[in-house]
C-alpha cells in the first residue's frame, strides 16, 4: 500500500510538472513577449503578400525573437488564410498572440501624408508615393486623366485646385484612386460655408480663388504680403487690367528658375500668359497652400494696382498706385539686377 501511495504521488508530481511545463510553454508561446525591437517599428506588408511573404518581411526586419513560436500561434489563429496588407506597428512587449491578432484583423497604424509646394503632377506623385503604397505612375495616370477631373467637377486645367495641402492620416495600403477620392472629400470639407461666402464676396468661385492663390504664392514667400498682393490682383481684375503676373509666364515656358523675365519671355503663346490674356489663367500654376488661399479670401482692400520686387533682394515688394510710380520702382529693381549681374 505504501509503495502504491508513493507511486501515486510520483505520478501526480510528474503530472503536475508536465502541466506546469505545458502552461509555461503556452505562456511563452502565446503571452510572453516575442518582440526583438526596443522601440516601435513599422512593418509594411504590400498588397498581394501571402503568409510566407509576411514571415520573410518579419525575418528581414529582425522583429521577432523566435519565428517558430510566432508560426505556432499564427497557425492556431489560422492567420495563413487572412493576410492583410498595410502598415503595422510592432512595439516592445508585444506577445505572439497580440501580434498575430493585429495582423489577422488588419489593425493598421495610419501614416501621416503631407504635401505642400507642389508645382507639377510629377512632384505630387513622387511625394505621395513615398508615403503610401500607391506608385507614382498610377497616381500620375489619374492626375492627368480627363475623366477623373470631369467626374469631380473640374477640368484638366483646374484639377490642381482640388488638392488642399495639409497633413492627413491614411492607411498605408491606400491605392491611387483611394487617394483621389479622399482629396475630393477634403476639398468639399475645406470649402465650408464661411469660405464660400468670402469667395462670393470678392466675386470668385472656389476654383478661381485657388488659381489666384497659386499666383500670389509664386510672387512672394512673405506671408504678411500675400493679402496685399491678392488685393492688387483683385483690383486689376475689377478694372479689366491684365494681371501681368511674371509667375504665369514662367509657368507658360516651363521654367520657374528664371530670376528675370525678359521681353522675349512675354511673347510666349500660352493661355497662361497673363501679359497676353486678360483675367485669370485657365488653372492654377501650382497647388496653392491654405495660407495663400485664405490670403485671397481675406485680401487687403487698398488702391494699389502695381507692385515690384524690392531692390534690396529681401523678398519683399514695393507697391504703387500709379504707373509712373511703378515704373520708377521697376527701374530701381532693374538697376539692382544689373549690379548683381542677373540677366536671366
Amino acid at each position: 500500500m505504501k509503495k502504491f501511495v508513493k507511486f501515486g504521488l510520483v505520478i501526480a508530481l510528474v503530472g503536475l510538472a508536465v502541466g506546469v511545463l505545458l502552461l509555461l510553454r503556452l505562456y511563452f508561446t502565446f503571452r510572453a513577449t516575442n518582440v526583438a525591437v526596443s522601440k516601435e517599428t513599422l512593418i509594411y506588408i504590400p498588397t498581394g503578400s501571402n503568409y510566407n511573404d509576411v514571415l520573410n518581411i518579419l525575418d528581414k526586419n529582425k522583429v521577432l525573437k523566435s519565428i517558430d513560436r510566432f508560426k505556432r500561434v499564427a497557425q492556431y489563429y489560422d492567420y495563413e488564410k487572412s493576410v492583410k496588407p498595410g502598415c503595422y506597428a510592432f512595439k516592445p512587449g508585444m506577445s505572439n498572440s497580440s501580434m498575430v491578432k493585429m495582423l489577422k484583423y488588419g489593425h493598421q497604424k495610419p501614416v501621416k501624408v503631407t504635401f505642400t509646394g507642389m508645382r507639377t503632377w510629377q512632384q505630387l506623385a513622387q511625394r505621395i508615393s513615398s508615403q503610401i503604397e500607391a506608385d507614382s505612375v498610377s497616381l500620375i495616370n489619374l492626375f492627368t486623366s480627363d475623366s477623373v477631373a470631369f467626374n469631380r467637377g473640374f477640368t484638366p486645367s483646374t484639377f490642381m485646385a482640388m488638392f488642399i495641402p495639409n497633413t492627413y492620416e491614411f492607411y498605408w495600403n491606400t491605392h491611387a484612386l483611394g487617394f483621389i477620392n479622399r482629396m475630393y472629400k477634403e476639398y468639399n470639407r475645406f470649402w465650408n460655408e464661411s469660405r464660400i461666402h468670402k469667395a462670393d464676396g470678392i466675386g470668385l468661385s472656389p476654383v478661381e480663388v485657388a488659381i489666384l492663390a497659386s499666383i500670389v504664392e509664386e510672387e512672394t514667400n512673405v506671408k504678411s504680403e500675400m493679402p496685399i498682393i491678392a488685393g492688387v490682383y483683385l483690383n486689376r481684375l475689377r478694372k479689366g487690367i491684365p494681371l501681368q503676373a511674371d509667375p504665369t509666364v514662367k509657368f507658360a515656358i516651363g521654367d520657374f528658375t528664371i530670376r528675370r523675365v525678359l521681353t522675349r519671355h512675354l511673347a510666349v503663346d500660352s493661355p497662361f500668359n497673363t501679359y497676353k490674356h486678360k483675367g485669370l489663367p485657365p488653372g492654377p500654376i501650382r497647388i496653392p497652400s491654405v495660407i495663400a488661399i485664405d490670403a485671397v479670401l481675406n485680401a487687403q482692400k487698398h488702391s494699389y494696382l502695381y507692385f515690384c520686387a524690392s531692390p534690396d533682394f529681401s523678398g519683399r515688394h514695393i507697391f504703387a498706385q500709379t504707373l509712373a510710380e511703378h515704373n520708377r520702382n521697376a527701374a530701381e529693381y532693374r538697376r539692382a539686377l544689373n549690379m548683381e549681374r542677373i540677366y536671366r
